[in-house]
């Protein structure tokens, strides 16, 4: 690692990256530390984050708020893409990653910093996406990864942060890691670490156990243009309020939690339970409207485009030549995807009931059994005996 004189931290406020503001100073000769805290719809207060940094030594405290670009640019093309990490995952916490590397860059070089630095261990996913990220945009930057290296476990971190006047967290703090945006929560470590405990009530925040869910079913009405949803119930709203707003229709029907054993990118396997209402619903409608809207080949060669996109955003690869061609297809598929889809919501289900566009494929007088049916049966022997030749060849030659 060279040395850096200036440098841009990503800053969450909590004990690893309040604690690599000194460690960065005094350890690694750092001059000056500026921290940067992303507003990505947290719903904490972001002001006593922004003074902490200040007290544990930076020289600026930033706060960023970068919602309406996470739903806009970030999460809504996760929608159109259909993003689900093994077919479960709809990516919250991979999608801010890209964003706040972003963020990073750009304060770098506006600051003229010679290096970003974040507060991620070497087990989990979000290293590889902050520095390749980071690099991608500006290779020339130095990463800084302090507590990827400082080797010191929780306790001995809080000691260490002691020593330069940060305080060690007031109260017990929660046997739970937990990351949250607007697009929901990821919740893992404490009990959770046991593949077999069942996650406790007390982890979720979004979503309402099911025996506290309204006993009558909502319906609820999703509106979409060129893949992206912009109405519900006919109300139009703005991308953050749509998510928002979802987040908590859903929610408030125990719809959106997910537990699920995670191939994490640097090999070994976790357990994670996400909260993902908005998003859950939104992927399952817009994957729907596609059906009514695309053509059979469309749709299922799209299905391993979306695997591939899925891919490279949880592996760190939003700024990548492949990601720029996947995107170029998914966009392009997009230009027919509008319309609207029912859903209805109840006890932890989001069932769709109905689906109706402009520009719709599904054709009444040809998929009728009535007497509308104006489908040609007599040209269908014709297409079954040559679609079955090469079947009936081969088993006339091998019997």
């Amino acid at each position: 690692m060279g040395r850096a004189k200036k440098v841009v931290l990503a800053y969450s406020g909590g004990v690893d990256t309040s604690v690599c503001i000194p460690y960065l100073q005094q350890e690694w000769g750092v001059e000056e530390v500026i921290t940067l805290a992303a507003d990505l719809g947290q719903g904490d207060e972001l002001e006593p984050v922004r003074e902490k940094a200040l007290k544990s030594g930076a020289s600026e405290s930033l706060v960023a708020d970068v919602k309406d670009s996470f739903v806009k640019d970030y999460a809504f093309p996760a929608i159109q893409a259909n993003a689900l990490y093994e077919n479960r995952y709809p990516l919250g916490t991979a999608l801010a990653r890209p964003l706040i590397a972003k963020v990073l860059v750009e304060t770098a070089e506006k600051y003229g910093a010679d290096a970003i630095a974040h507060g991620c261990t070497g087990k989990g996913n979000d290293q590889v996406r902050f520095d390749v990220s980071c690099t991608a945009l500006n290779p020339n930057l130095k990463i800084l990864a302090p507590a990827r290296e400082w080797g010191m476990s929780r306790e001995e971190t809080i000691a260490y942060g002691e020593k330069f006047g940060i305080p060690a967290p007031v109260k017990k703090s929660s046997p739970f890691s937990i990351d949250k945006n607007l697009l929901g929560r990821s919740i893992e470590a404490g009990t959770l670490e046991d593949p077999a405990n069942e996650p406790p009530e007390e982890i979720y925040a979004m979503t309402k156990a099911i025996v506290d869910t309204p006993d009558e079913p909502e319906y609820l009405e999703i509106g979409f243009v060129k893949g992206v949803p912009v109405s519900l119930n006919s109300q139009s709203h703005t991308p953050v309020e749509l998510i928002e707003r979802l987040n908590q229709i859903v929610g408030n029907h125990g719809i959106g939690r997910i537990d699920m054993i995670e191939n994490r990118l640097v090999g070994i396997k976790s357990r994670e339970i996400y909260e993902s209402p908005a998003m859950v619903v939104l992927i399952n409608a817009h994957r729907d409207l596609e059906s009514l809207t695309l053509t059979a080949d469309v749709t299922q060669y799209k299905r391993g485009i979306e695997d591939t996109y899925t891919k490279l955003v949880y592996n760190g690869l939003w700024y990548s030549p492949l990601k720029a061609a996947v995107d170029a297809f998914i966009q392009q598929t997009q230009e027919r995807v509008s319309g609207v889809v029912r859903l209805k919501l109840f006890k932890g289900n989001a069932t769709i009931v109905g689906r109706w566009s402009d520009n719709t494929l599904y054709t009444p007088d040809l998929a009728t059994y009535g007497a509308e049916d104006q489908f040609d049966h007599k040209a269908a022997e014709g297409f079954v005996y040559v679609w079955g030749l090469p079947t009936r060849i081969w088993s006339q030659k091998n019997k």
